[in-house]
């Protein structure tokens, strides 16, 4: 029997803990009977298991020898009111896996007890993280926590999937290099001199600086970074200190998004932002530029992801396994990458003639192909184990 046979046989399963997850779900850190559940099916596997690493997130450990291999998968739901009438309809009102967590959580479990059935040729790490949609009071995410804990002392090598609702099911996007962006938030204080509306000559209008500003912001990425370097320079939020039309501001507040799929592209997008806010200065006002990092890209490692690239060509054949372009969302798994060589996959499951956005109050997922997720998992870490 393949692992594919297996991970098939293991499919109503693997659906029916997906669905019971989903109707369970649990903000960062606050994974307690996620986590809970977690721990007791890999003690029924005969894993080791630790809890409450990383806040509330489980390692579980099998087998021995050379190589130590990780497969990770995140836990958390979001602070979304789900709008689907389905029987597995998220349970904690305000709550909800929006984002296919509950999908990463059953698939790695899956694979865990594929693998747990034979004879390992190394050890087979399980890191079921919590947190990775947020950060906690110190602004670190679960991978942070995690690795603070020590779930990656000792692993060679570290490779998990995310769900991708626009990629056909059936299909899987395995590529080498960076696949998901660095995602940081950036906060600028614009100041001017407010004054009446009916004599703007005795002001120093922060709105209309503000204007200038957003419109040299839009010339970052196509003017100050190269084209084959992926960027991207939002600005989300815009809200001045007054609320009347004939009122003047003295000061505007904006907000934003910068992704970036490199450490030299991330500091020299930052760098021409705060350069393209000199801006306010040179119009006659001032400003004050801070940031909030996020996670950093994540690089699959060549080597890593090509032998998960084998795995998946051998197992549902080299037209299922496609390359799709890099993804402007964050992840968490690029910290785990920094400490040890990963690889991170994405596993179509989108809903044929109705794609479903991850974050939306309405996502859902195509369920029929969810086994292949666990079969590459799992066939990938039998053949890092063996090095």
């Amino acid at each position: 029997m393949t692992v594919v046979d297996q991970a098939k046989k293991l499919q109503p399963e693997l659906v029916e803990l997906r669905r019971h997850i989903h109707a369970h779900p649990e903000l960062s850190f606050k994974e307690h009977e996620t986590g809970k559940l977690v721990a007791e099916k890999l003690k029924a596997l005969g894993f080791d298991v630790k809890t409450g690493v990383g806040k509330t997130g489980v390692v579980a450990d099998k087998g021995s020898g050379k190589r130590t291999i990780a497969i990770r998968a995140d836990m958390d739901g979001l602070p979304v009111l789900e709008a689907n009438k389905v029987s597995y309809k998220s349970q904690n009102e305000g709550v909800m896996h929006a984002c296919g967590h509950d999908a990463h959580i059953a698939c790695a479990l899956t694979a865990a007890k594929i693998l747990s059935g034979e004879s390992l040729p190394g050890k087979l790490r399980m890191i079921m993280q919590p947190s990775e949609e947020d950060v906690d009071e110190e602004e670190k995410s679960g991978a942070r926590r995690m690795i603070e804990d020590g779930a990656m002392e000792g692993v060679d090598a570290v490779i998990g999937l995310h769900v991708d609702s626009s990629l056909p099911a059936g299909k899987v996007a395995i590529m080498p290099g960076p696949v998901m962006a660095a995602a940081d938030i950036f906060k600028l204080v614009i100041t001017g001199k407010g004054g009446h509306g009916a004599y703007p000559e005795t002001t120093v209008d922060s709105v209309v600086i503000a204007a200038q500003v957003i419109t040299a912001l839009q010339q970052v990425v196509s003017r100050r970074i190269a084209p084959v370097e992926p960027a991207v320079v939002t600005v989300g939020s815009i809200h001045s200190s007054s609320t009347r039309g004939n009122v003047i501001s003295d000061s505007v507040e904006l907000m934003g998004t910068i992704r970036t799929f490199s450490v030299e592209t991330r500091k020299k997008v930052m760098a021409e932002v705060e350069r393209a806010c000199g801006v306010a200065r040179a119009l006659g006002g001032d400003f004050k530029l801070t940031y909030e990092l996020g996670y950093p890209p994540t690089v699959n490692n060549p080597e890593v992801t090509e032998v998960m690239h084998q795995a998946a060509v051998d197992l549902i054949g080299a037209e299922n396994v496609i390359k799709v372009s890099p993804k402007t969302w964050g992840e968490d798994f690029s910290m785990l990458a920094e400490v040890s060589p990963g690889a991170f996959m994405f596993l179509g499951v989108e809903i044929a003639g109705d794609t479903r956005s991850h974050h939306s109050h309405t996502f859902d997922i195509d369920e029929s192909s969810l086994y292949l997720g666990p079969a590459i998992l799992a066939e990938t870490a039998r053949r890092l184990m063996k090095g």
